[in-house]
């Protein structure tokens, strides 16, 4: 009988750092060059992308070697902040937590000419934009993704964005909608569970019209807003763009695999 082999992933490309540094006291902003980069649509800022990741003082060339032939380097998932495709240029932004993490500890040590692994980039999360009222609630974690949506938006949007960050010095300038309002909240220790944006957006008036909404980070404040946003509220599921990107207590690879879990039928 005829064994059929399944066709192996592709080697993951590989970036090059061209520069790195805090863009707030919190936030590293990282931006790699690739030629492939020149192939990228304008307009992906707000996709995911996979990176993968080299261990402290691995050469460039071990790295690469690791890539191809395995195993497997740490992987996280980033958000796309910016796309440069005429410079062949990308920026990825990492919160900082110090080097307790391999991904922060990757872009606290960045220098030009580091290099890390890459695959993606996934789809844009809302490419569509048909709503009479848009609703945006963030942690640091998913700041890119909030603020490319925002930039996305038509200029005659309205809603409300609630940003939870770390210190106040950590607030951005992002190029929303006038009709936007916004709200930066501090939540200074990431590590315990918050309630300042369930409690801002249970504070709404009712909402008139379609709404489209932008909600991601820790998991615990995700599943609130989901619940008060599709559950309490009626918001239809398709137009709710929901999702925990991190878990209170777990590294990325323990979050990924509960999701699975719980997403199982």
């Amino acid at each position: 009988m005829e064994i059929l082999s399944l066709p192996s992933k592709p080697t993951p490309r590989t970036l090059t750092v061209a520069s790195s540094n805090h863009i707030t006291p919190n936030m590293i902003r990282v931006t790699l060059k690739a030629d492939f980069i020149a192939n990228f649509r304008a307009g992906i800022e707000g996709a995911h992308c996979k990176l993968f990741l080299p261990e402290p003082g691995q050469s460039n060339e071990a790295f690469k070697s690791q890539l191809e032939n395995g195993p497997r380097p740490s992987v996280r998932t980033y958000t796309i902040r910016h796309v440069r495709p005429d410079w062949r240029e990308i920026d990825i932004d990492f919160v900082d937590h110090g080097d307790s993490g391999p991904a922060s500890a990757w872009a606290r040590r960045a220098t030009v000419g580091s290099i890390c692994g890459f695959a993606g980039p996934g789809p844009v999360k809302l490419s569509k934009f048909y709503a009479d009222y848009y609703v945006i609630a963030v942690d640091m974690s998913a700041i890119p993704v909030a603020a490319a949506t925002l930039e996305a938006m038509p200029r005659d949007a309205e809603g409300t964005a609630v940003f939870e960050i770390t210190s106040e010095e950590d607030k951005q300038s992002i190029d929303a909608p006038e009709g936007i309002e916004q709200h930066w909240v501090i939540h200074e220790n990431p590590h315990v569970h918050s309630t300042q944006a369930v409690t801002k957006i249970r504070s709404l008036l009712p909402f008139a019209g379609q709404v489209q909404t932008c909600i991601a980070g820790e998991s615990s404040v995700v599943r609130a807003l989901r619940e008060e946003i599709v559950n309490t509220r009626g918001i239809s599921k398709s137009d709710a763009y929901i999702s925990g990107y991190w878990k209170i207590g777990l590294v990325e690879d323990e979050h990924q695999e509960l999701k699975r879990q719980q997403s199982a039928p």
